[in-house]
């Protein structure tokens, strides 16, 4: 019988790393949450005055003009992504990038449900389409950060500023933990579970000026479910960026965002993205000392900085489960298996609610656990 390798002296103290929900910032428990809105109306005064202080601190945390607006939404990313497609495609041609499963997720849904024939522009996981043959006079779907194969866009040059198409980014992976620059956004998409590490069924639905004309001027050809109507009598409902949501959101999960929005707003959106930028220099340091270990994303300018997929030597579907397994029956690692349609490999979550010293730890875990993965 091969010996087992030994298992590691330290483990880290909060071995939180799934890519959503994601860990909890530093410090937070329960009975931190403000519960003023608890067991109350979100339509009563308190409840529609907690659900404005959330938007507003998202506004101020990530920078956004007043150009732009804020709005809480049902479905988290996806209910705010396909939101915005039901509402606003149709009116020109669509372009869908795809590099990872929920871009794939997108084009399904445009083709399938929407019916509009779009232009599919893909490549394989760990890889980025060419940006500079995008047709901008089509609208334009793409994840900003892609949290299935761990491949960003490096910024936002490659959207022109006199486009003509929209530019529709799905950004749960990307808000707060990158520098956006929101002129050339017409529609951003996220959730709270991601990078605030917040709870899930809530989405977040920000619409610049050109988007907001789209949706005042032009009206799809399908029905539209009551949730996903933004418009009233031919003008925005601008209640939803104001508090007054289209259904009944969870008081609690709105307190929880708050809690961790009140945290980053301690640090700044610079400290969130030094902690994120941070972890993920302390991953890549584990990556490069280790020959069995290597990342997805093979280009440094287009690798995330949050959901941070690996590949493992001569890994499958049955080696990785088996690793992710023995990390949580350590407590030394949760949920670091690789998304189910992604090429068999590790994911580990290193945005800004991750602790440094934590991903440090990880590294000789996941030596122990590849180890005795492969002697089993």
């Amino acid at each position: 019988m091969t010996d087992l390798p030994p298992k590691p002296a330290t483990t880290p103290a909060r071995p939180y790393f799934s890519s959503g929900p994601c860990a909890k910032p530093p410090g937070w428990s329960a009975d931190r949450l403000n519960p003023v809105s608890l067991g109350r109306s979100h339509r009563s005064k308190i409840g529609k005055q907690r659900l404005q202080y959330c938007i507003d601190l998202m506004r101020e945390l990530l920078k956004l003009p007043d150009t732009h607006r804020i709005g809480i939404v049902p479905g988290s990313d996806t209910g705010a992504f396909e939101m915005a497609m039901w509402t606003m495609l149709g009116a020109r041609p669509v372009t869908a990038l795809a590099w990872e499963s929920f871009g794939e997720g997108w084009v399904t849904d445009a083709v399938k449900q929407l019916k509009i024939d779009p232009t599919v522009v893909r490549a394989d996981y760990g890889q980025l389409p060419d940006l500079t043959a995008i047709d901008w006079t089509n609208d334009v779907l793409f994840t900003w950060n892609g949290t299935t194969s761990g491949v960003r866009v490096p910024n936002a040059d490659f959207i022109p500023a006199d486009r003509e198409g929209l530019s529709f980014a799905d950004a749960t992976s990307g808000v707060f933990a990158y520098d956006i620059d929101w002129a050339k956004i017409d529609v951003a998409t996220f959730s709270w579970q991601k990078v605030l590490g917040g709870e899930g069924g809530h989405g977040v639905l920000i619409l610049g000026p050109r988007a907001v004309e789209r949706l005042e001027t032009y009206t799809p050809a399908w029905p539209l479910p009551k949730v996903f109507r933004l418009v009233s009598k031919g003008k925005l409902a601008e209640g939803v960026f104001k508090g007054e949501t289209i259904n009944t959101p969870s008081m609690l999960a709105v307190e929880d965002a708050i809690f961790s929005l009140e945290w980053g707003k301690s640090l700044g959106q610079g400290g969130l993205i030094a902690r994120s930028d941070a972890n993920a220099a302390a991953l890549d340091a584990i990556v490069s000392t280790r020959d069995w270990l290597g990342h997805l994303a093979a280009d440094p300018a287009t690798r995330s900085k949050t959901s941070v997929c690996l590949t493992v030597e001569g890994a499958d579907e049955a080696l990785i489960k088996k690793m992710a397994s023995l990390l949580e029956a350590e407590g030394a690692a949760y949920d670091v298996a690789g998304y189910r349609d992604a090429p068999a490999g590790l994911r580990i979550w290193c945005g800004a609610t991750v602790d440094t010293a934590d991903i440090e730890a990880l590294g000789p875990w996941l030596d122990w656990a590849y180890a005795t993965a492969k002697t089993a």
